[in-house]
């Protein structure tokens, strides 16, 4: 089942001063940056995110990976007395290149209170010192940990989802594929927001809002080179999950995009492939929004009217 906001509203005013303001201060993804200074400019836009979100605890571990260490974030919901709660392992967006547990704190709090879920956030390994599959290969082997984990993690073992932002979607996706033949009992829900479901797409929102919508497309070209090893094509499922061949039997998925993303209508084509596969979707597209509004909730409020609406799907989703 698919649910369409109504798309054709005007850009939402907030959304329009922040663009205004980035485009004032040269943009938060201009062309062609050095990998450090690509890095810096996500982490000041995402600084942009709420921050007066209370939360009940937080802890850091490091899991046992095959190529190293891989580090996880847990956040524990405020006002929560119960012991076991659902869990959502979450993978931060940032272009597969940037981001990490600092810039998605304020995103994976309020995600935490909202969902009533305990999340654990996953600090997987960037790209150009890390590139394809390594991202990939710490989200899978995190995830089979908290399912191997979750009594030991105050986490309901059949109540564990996956999600993520961006290219977080991306991997969140991927995941789910991998995880859908080897592991009892099957994810739960997978939470997908603005996701990058084909990172070869030629979309009409990709060609209409490649510029001047806070994600460019200069800079998604650049993040991908970054990312692929020489000879490995976009086109992979393991890298563009719209791809593959098939969706049967994937957890239930609550996808949402924005109308004034670039991402926008693979999100949705990737919710209509689900649901042609017999997979249970609730599919939203936010008016007037645009990429990753629902980090920038200091200066977009409807962000925090977003997030408890996720956070409501997700709660009815789990139990």
């Amino acid at each position: 089942m698919t649910a369409d906001l109504g798309l054709g509203m005007p850009l939402d005013p907030h959304a329009k001063r922040l663009l205004a303001m980035l485009a004032t201060a040269g943009g938060a993804d201009p062309p062609r940056l050095t990998v450090h200074e690509r890095r810096e400019a996500f982490r000041k836009l995402m600084s942009l995110s709420a921050s007066d979100v209370g939360i009940g605890f937080v802890e850091d571990r490091v899991l046992p990976g095959p190529d190293g260490p891989v580090g996880i974030r847990i956040y524990t919901p405020a006002a929560t007395t119960a012991d076991q709660l659902s869990g959502l392992v979450y993978f931060h967006g940032g272009g597969l290149v940037a981001g990490g547990v600092d810039t998605h704190e304020c995103v994976c709090r309020m995600l935490a209170n909202e969902t009533g879920c305990r999340l654990v956030l996953v600090d997987y390994r960037l790209a150009p010192e890390h590139k394809f599959p390594a991202a990939l290969v710490d989200c899978h082997v995190a995830t089979t940990w908290v399912l191997e984990h979750a009594a030991d993690l105050g986490i309901i073992r059949h109540r564990i989802a996956v999600g993520g932002d961006s290219a977080g979607g991306s991997l969140a996706m991927a995941v789910c594929q991998t995880v859908r033949q080897t592991q009892a009992p099957k994810l739960a829900a997978q939470l997908l927001l603005c996701p990058i479901t084909d990172f070869a797409a030629e979309t009409e929102s990709r060609r209409t809002l490649a510029e001047g919508r806070l994600l460019d497309k200069a800079a998604m070209d650049q993040d991908l080179e970054h990312y692929l090893p020489a000879g490995v094509d976009a086109t992979d499922p393991r890298i563009s999950p719209l791809r593959a061949s098939d969706f049967s039997g994937l957890p239930p998925a609550y996808i949402h995009t924005a109308e004034f993303d670039p991402l926008r209508d693979e999100g949705k084509a990737y919710a209509d492939r689900l649901t042609r596969a017999g997979v249970e979707v609730k599919y939203t597209c936010h008016p007037g929004m645009v990429h990753l509004f629902y980090g920038m909730a200091s200066v977009i409020p409807y962000a925090r009217a977003a997030i408890k609406l996720i956070g409501t799907e997700i709660r009815g989703a789990l139990g």
